[in-house]
């Protein structure tokens, strides 16, 4: 039976980890690439991470329907307009579609496994729902993300829509279809590495990815797809 606690990572032993990254921020210094942007983004990530360590255990911790509701609206809100990073026309204007695509996308199967595979009671049970509520959305984000910098680059160079539609909603599922081929031979992906460090089956923690990679590719693809249909309408209009 697997009952080992999880090591402790101090924070010195944290610092070694830092080394990678550091390696290819010099890369990018070194072949004058956008160096400041990676660390920024390195830096701001370590502080979200530390300080939602802190948030998490309040949330973990509540007993407020509403307050993960809000959580929620929160989350869906971000990750649209973070999935329009890449767009630099008319920003404003897609991200009605990003939000509402991610909220169809994201929250339908988020309901479904939350409500009927795992069948979560209370249904807004914190521990289970927000972070697969980040996995569902953080996917569907980068979905929708790959999808428009795509349609938008194929469009504008003169294809018509159907054929801009399909060339960016293909190249929206390369990472996670990419994902579905190496899971089990490549990569042990997050949740089923974290429940194995932490002691449980690794024929449980396989179920669980299989509903993890279920999941992340269906919002995937729903999410791109409604963005791609949505954006459409103006043109067949």
């Amino acid at each position: 039976m697997m009952n080992e606690s999880i090591q402790t990572i101090t924070l010195g032993n944290l610092a070694i980890a830092l080394i990678p990254a550091m390696i290819v921020i010099a890369i990018l210094y070194q072949w004058s690439l956008d160096y400041g942007n990676a660390i920024y983004a390195f830096f701001r990530m370590i502080a979200q991470l530390l300080l939602i360590g802190h948030v998490l255990v309040f949330i973990f911790d509540s007993k407020s329907s509403w307050l993960i509701l809000c959580i929620l609206t929160l989350m869906i809100i971000i990750s649209s307009w973070i999935a329009l990073r890449t767009v630099q026309k008319n920003r404003k204007v897609f991200f009605t579609k990003a939000l509402l695509s991610i909220l169809i996308g994201g929250g339908l199967v988020l309901i479904l496994i939350t409500q009927f595979v795992l069948q979560l009671t209370p249904w807004y049970l914190p521990r289970y729902i927000i972070p697969l509520a980040g996995m569902i959305f953080a996917n569907a984000m980068n979905s929708i993300s790959l999808a428009a910098e795509r349609f938008q680059s194929e469009y504008q160079q003169g294809k018509p829509y159907e054929l801009a539609r399909g060339i960016a909603f293909r190249a929206s599922l390369i990472p996670i279809t990419n994902a579905l081929f190496a899971v089990g031979l490549v990569s042990l992906p997050g949740m089923m590495t974290g429940q194995i460090l932490s002691g449980v089956s690794p024929f449980i923690a396989a179920r669980y990815q299989i509903m993890v990679m279920c999941m992340v590719f269906g919002s995937a693809g729903i999410s791109s797809a409604f963005f791609l249909w949505t954006t459409g309408q103006k043109d067949n209009q």
